[in-house]
């Protein structure tokens, strides 16, 4: 692959995981691309609530972190670090970004945990905060995609912020105008059915 077009970048949009997806890394999980190229994807899981606060292991910025006020695990890789994923409104339009954060898509973008939340603390319409991410090498992405692993559907600005990360995959599907739609009805356990 020799550079991708901004047509062909995935960055800012959803994967949504099949029923069919057997890595229970990934059950029913909602990824959020931050990151698309030739060199690989990056992206964090939207709806894998953890136990521990946000105050726990980030304090300064438990104040600014959305309900629940709690760590998402973002993937199974480099699960002790932390990524801070912020909606800025109206950050779509052209005016310079706060410091402290960086663009991904639309106004979606990424918080520096190492900068004064004070910087944000006015600008932020809401954040989450990850342990760790999923990731994938040079074209492993694309070739899951063509194996019908996941469904790539657009983003909204309230995913990343969902008050009920448990419903996130029922409720993304369910919003999409084509057969996706019927998907959300599939049963947790479909030996039951």
């Amino acid at each position: 692959m020799s550079g991708m077009t901004e047509v062909s970048s995935l960055t800012g949009r959803l994967l949504v995981a099949t029923p069919a997806l057997a890595d229970p890394n990934f059950d029913r999980a909602v990824v959020l691309l931050l990151d698309h190229d030739e060199e690989g994807s990056l992206g964090v899981v939207l709806n894998r609530p953890t136990p521990v606060d946000v105050g726990d292991i980030l304090e300064a910025w438990a104040d600014l972190a959305g309900e629940p006020g709690v760590v998402f695990q973002g993937g199974p890789v480099s699960l002790d670090s932390a990524l801070g994923v912020a909606v800025i409104p109206g950050g779509t339009s052209s005016e310079r970004a706060p410091l402290g954060w960086r663009r991904v898509h639309g106004a979606i973008g990424l918080v520096d945990l190492e900068a004064p939340p004070e910087l944000l603390a006015s600008a932020l319409g809401s954040l989450r905060i990850f342990a760790g991410y999923a990731g994938w090498g040079p074209g492993q992405l694309e070739n899951e995609l063509v194996e019908g692993a996941w469904y790539v559907v657009e983003s909204e600005p309230g995913d990343v912020s969902s008050p009920s990360p448990e419903r996130l995959w029922r409720e993304v599907l369910r919003r999409q105008r084509s057969e996706l739609a019927m998907v959300a009805t599939y049963p947790d356990d479909p030996s039951l059915n």
